[in-house]
């Protein structure tokens, strides 16, 4: 008979295994929970850890860049994550080679358009090289800095042609961003404060100890699978398609080897890793206040189970959630940063005494945490925008 998993279960699952109460150890804890921290945005890095350890930004940057125990790396659905650095492996043949193969082939068009008369492929090959060879002298080094070992980096493509917002680029940016993708190369340390984008760039094997040991793709595919299943599951093996971006075959081979339990999740069907139905002991409802782009929201498609109706005020146009306020394991407001620091955040429902005062404590934590930084979301939502003002 199939297992039914009720709303309660699954919010009180989420709750406990994304670490909502703020209980977790560190900021490797917290990466190893959620299988990656979302990086598009710098700050989502630390304060989706903020939100669930006491850790500061001095211990997250040590971890990021001094012990090396996380990693920042192209992921899932070509989005930039902080992994845990034993996992990046499995990431880089789950997910990031895939993309290395096709944004390499992209660049290669887009070359047409620079009036090199030469065989492009070859010629995109040899600067490649060219690029790792000059970072690899110079051991760190910002993209300014590599260009001007490697010239080829100064050559111009023509971008979105025949456009009203037609224009043209250096393939700088491009050829470090294919390097990475490949898993030759790592962002290091940013230039400024943890909220820089401006990051610089090493080696991988000058970047992290040892002999980095891959696995095969159908094996990392199903590590990932199964780390996902752990973190977020039970859930409709279309969130898993989604958060991954693997077509139909290489889910199907993933799932396959796992054997995942199949579950009832309120007439929706769904999976679960083998022995991982346990019930979660029921605990006290906490509050949390995570950050835009958080991993917890963003790592399910099929959001309506948590958000509760609310999706029009908490995301941007193409699928950006914002800051979210939580409640016993689902969503119940937003909140924002102000121009002068103060914390501010708007509740959908009615929520009690009890949660309004938990709420309160988190914002109180999260505003000593911050002290002077200034955070405002690389994606606005509505309702950051408006409460923001």
């Amino acid at each position: 008979m199939t297992e039914r998993i009720s709303l309660a279960r699954r919010r009180a699952r989420l709750a406990t295994r994304h670490h909502l109460a703020g209980e977790a150890a560190s900021p490797e804890q917290v990466a190893e929970s959620l299988v990656a921290l979302h990086a598009t945005d710098p700050a989502t890095v630390h304060l989706s850890v903020a939100a669930r350890s006491s850790a500061s930004t001095g211990e997250i940057e040590r971890a990021l860049y001094e012990e090396r125990t996380l990693l920042r790396m192209l992921g899932m659905r070509r989005t930039m994550f902080v992994v845990p650095a034993g996992l990046a492996p499995v990431v880089q043949v789950a997910c990031a080679g895939d993309i290395a193969v096709r944004q390499r082939k992209l660049l290669i068009q887009h070359l047409g358009t620079a009036g090199l008369d030469t065989d492009l492929d070859k010629w995109l090959a040899d600067v490649e090289e060219g690029t790792y060879a000059a970072l690899k002298a110079r051991g760190a080094a910002h993209a300014q800095q590599i260009a001007a070992d490697e010239p080829r980096l100064r050559t111009q493509i023509l971008l979105a042609e025949g456009k009203p917002y037609e224009s043209r680029g250096y393939i700088t940016n491009r050829v470090l961003f294919l390097l990475a993708a490949q898993g030759r190369i790592v962002r290091g340390r940013p230039r400024g404060s943890w909220l820089s984008t401006q990051y610089s760039w090493a080696t991988a094997d000058s970047w992290l100890p040892g002999e980095v040991v891959r696995p095969n793709p159908d094996q990392a595919r199903a590590e990932l699978a199964r780390r996902w299943l752990r973190a977020f599951g039970p859930a409709p093996v279309s969130d898993l398609k989604w958060w991954t971006g693997w077509g139909a075959t290489q889910l199907k081979k993933a799932l396959a080897a796992i054997g995942p339990v199949e579950v009832d999740l309120d007439g929706t069907t769904g999976v679960a890793l083998p022995g991982d139905l346990e019930r979660v002991p029921e605990a006290e409802p906490v509050a949390a206040l995570l950050p835009a782009l958080d991993p917890t929201p963003m790592g399910w498609r099929e959001r309506g189970w948590f958000l509760g109706g609310h999706e029009a005020a908490l995301f941007d146009r193409t699928g950006n959630i914002g800051p979210t306020v939580w409640w016993a394991g689902r969503v119940v407001g937003a909140w924002a940063q102000r121009p002068g620091g103060e914390l501010a955040y708007r509740l959908f429902e009615d929520v009690g005494a009890d949660a309004v005062a938990a709420i309160e404590a988190r914002v109180a934590r999260l505003a000593g945490w911050l002290g002077e930084a200034r955070v405002t979301p690389k994606f606005r939502t509505p309702a950051e925008k408006a409460l923001a003002t």
